[in-house]
């Protein structure tokens, strides 16, 4: 892809939140570029930063409670130190976010129309009457059956799958050239998800947009996205075309997540019929150390002296990247080291 592509860019991105007068690392030395017309998954177990990356980049925190360093270029202009005004400037007009709880999302009290109009209102020059005769497209394209019905309604009246159209709708409203997607399918049925997903597709071919699709889900991804990150406590692990990851992933935090997964029958244990589990749990950003391999306490079974002492990302085959050298020396424990 070409330098001219480029969307976002962001360099050793670190957010830190205060907890009892100190402040720890939820993001911990974050790189990566989002070219246009890409989607980019980021996926993990809950608690590694995920989302925490994604609300970052579209300064949704506390600035007197979070500190932040590093870059964060949009358009090739550094946005990490913005105040709120500067945000507001961008926020929904050229970044809009799809959050992963529509209801929270969503005011009670007040109609879908009015909540759409209200984005629009906002981020464009439009008057009322264009304001609702946008609101009526975006429903129609986000799969609304009847949009002057929808238009009228409240959140309560509407099921999951409906709320997150909204969700969506409210979010293109301005045609922003960046989509953040934190867990747009959670909670909702297999078609209900599937329609989701084409919807995001068919949103990309027509604007061009850059897509960040935040996901613990690996079958998502392995349908939607071009690249992958791996983000593991706080860092990314692993970064790879969407097929050089499935195909030959490296990091063992990358491995253990495929393996998790009911893909074939090589992933379930011959004599117990049971998924391979992922031993202990993502460290609390309190307790975590922030020297050597971050995932070496739940692989126990690898020597300590294979890890780095302050890991970091290697280029092992062009556009793939892996931290830690470890990933050289690991294996499962059912396997011959």
């Amino acid at each position: 892809m070409e330098q001219s592509d480029i969307l976002l860019e962001i360099k050793d991105l670190h957010t830190g939140f205060r907890i009892r007068d100190k402040f720890y690392d939820a993001v911990d030395g974050v790189s990566f570029t989002l070219h246009k017309n890409e989607k980019l998954a980021i996926v993990g177990e809950s608690g590694c930063g995920k989302s925490t990356l994604a609300t970052s980049i579209v300064g949704l925190h506390d600035p007197k409670n979070t500190r932040q360093t590093g870059q964060i270029l949009y358009k090739g202009k550094d946005i990490i130190n913005y105040s709120e005004s500067d945000y507001l400037k961008i926020r929904g007009r050229e970044i809009g976010m799809i959050f992963q709880d529509p209801l929270a999302s969503l005011n009670p009290l007040m109609t879908i129309g009015a909540q759409i109009e209200e984005a629009l209102y906002y981020h464009t020059d439009f008057n009322k009457d264009q304001r609702k005769e946008r609101t009526l497209e975006l429903l129609d394209q986000v799969g609304i059956a009847n949009p002057n019905r929808m238009y009228k309604q409240y959140p309560h009246e509407l099921s999951g799958g409906m709320r997150q159209r909204v969700i969506i709708a409210i979010a293109l409203a301005a045609k922003p050239n960046i989509i953040i997607a934190d867990e747009p399918t959670t909670a909702l049925d297999v078609t209900i998800q599937a329609q989701i997903l084409d919807l995001l597709n068919q949103i990309q071919e027509e604007t061009e947009s850059g897509i960040i699709l935040i996901t613990h889900d690996l079958g998502v991804v392995a349908e939607t996205a071009d690249r992958v990150a791996v983000m593991y406590a706080g860092q990314f692990v692993e970064i790879a075309e969407v097929h050089d990851l499935f195909n030959n992933p490296k990091h063992p935090y990358t491995r253990s997540l495929l393996r998790s997964i009911p893909q074939s029958n090589d992933m379930v244990d011959d004599e117990t019929g049971e998924l391979h589990v992922i031993q202990g749990s993502v460290p609390n950003i309190t307790k975590m150390k922030r020297t050597g391999c971050r995932f070496a306490d739940r692989t126990p079974w690898i020597p300590e002296h294979v890890h780095e002492e302050n890991p970091s990302l290697h280029e092992v085959e062009p556009g793939h990247w892996v931290r830690c050298t470890c990933h050289e020396h690991f294996y499962f424990p059912d396997e011959e080291a």
